[in-house]
């Protein structure tokens, strides 16, 4: 992890105060606005560049826990989110919103880092990937038409046109891209050239877009500061009762230290900056929703930490009746 990447999570902290500061002046918030798509699409980029689609079929090799990671996932995950954004946020539709579209999406990049802290299982973790991103990509428009329609109008048409625009430009670039340098200079290359760097790559254009999301519209979190501050229980919340039904479901299953630690981290890490896309684009007229999603963000990296060092001392404690 290069300097970039360990320091993201200070550098996003400082982008939204810089932004809030430079919003102060007309004119760079409204230029702002203009950037924060193509940053964030420039950071999907990364995101697709880096995913190994052609290795779907390596993520079933452990049926078990692939199975487990999915049903947690996506079948249980999406009601604890309704259920969480409801319990605090249902006089607050744009949050109500912003909480689901975290919840609801796994992560697809510093979850690696985690579960090599806890001492999971990389090979399967990464096996995952495509898969977690896939699924996610499907389900997001159905989750929300489901869950966050009971607060907001959504229009079908106008928000999958939105959905599939932000994401399909990105997709495709990266595939070519990625095709294009295998073929020409081998995948061992593309690896130690370009897979090693992306990471600060994807890094540095999300804060790029975060600063300027907090420039054009970081009145409006002032604005709506009382509830922003209210997002840390309900993402605590949902850290806690995913670690606990990892912890039971993994004793249930008699699965590996490592399997354990890989499925806890997986269900655990959230996507926020793919959320943070598709809010942008699909939502324009609902600016707290993208505000909010890069707050949840700042919640969520260091509670990725507390609990995956919390798995380390079940590890070592000998407290995982499996530690192979």
């Amino acid at each position: 992890m290069n300097l970039l990447e360990k320091y993201s999570w200070l550098l996003m902290i400082m982008a939204i105060f810089l932004g809030i500061f430079l919003g102060r002046f007309d004119y760079i918030a409204e230029g702002a606005s203009h950037f924060i798509m193509p940053f964030l699409m420039v950071m999907l980029f990364g995101v697709f560049l880096q995913t190994p689609f052609g290795s779907l079929k390596a993520g079933f090799k452990n049926v078990k826990v692939a199975g487990l990671s999915f049903l947690i996932n996506f079948v249980w995950t999406p009601f604890l989110a309704f259920f969480l954004s409801f319990l605090f946020f249902r006089e607050s539709p744009d949050v109500f919103v912003a909480l689901i579209m975290d919840m609801v999406t796994p992560c697809t990049d510093w979850y690696l880092v985690f579960t090599g802290i806890a001492g999971g299982s990389l090979a399967f973790s990464t096996a995952l990937l495509p898969w977690n991103l896939l699924l996610q990509l499907i389900l997001m428009p159905v989750y929300l038409f489901i869950f966050a329609g009971t607060v907001v109008d959504i229009e079908p048409y106008i928000f999958l046109q939105s959905f599939l625009r932000v994401l399909l430009v990105p997709f495709l670039v990266a595939v070519i891209v990625r095709n294009v340098v295998v073929y020409k200079k081998g995948e061992e290359w593309f690896g130690e050239n370009i897979l090693d760097r992306i990471g600060a790559f994807q890094a540095l254009f999300l804060i790029l877009a975060v600063a300027a999301i907090f420039a054009s519209q970081g009145v409006i979190l002032l604005e709506n500061i009382n509830l922003v501050l209210r997002l840390v229980i309900p993402v605590l919340l949902f850290f806690i009762i995913n670690f606990s039904l990892g912890q039971l479901v993994g004793r249930l299953f008699s699965l590996s230290y490592r399997e354990a630690a890989s499925l806890i981290i997986t269900i655990l890490a959230r996507n926020a900056p793919l959320a943070l896309t598709i809010a942008v684009a699909a939502f324009p007229d609902r600016p707290l929703i993208p505000l909010v999603l890069a707050v949840e963000s700042l919640i969520e990296l260091p509670l990725l930490f507390v609990f995956s060092q919390l798995m380390l001392l079940i590890y070592y404690k000998k407290w995982w009746p499996n530690q192979d």
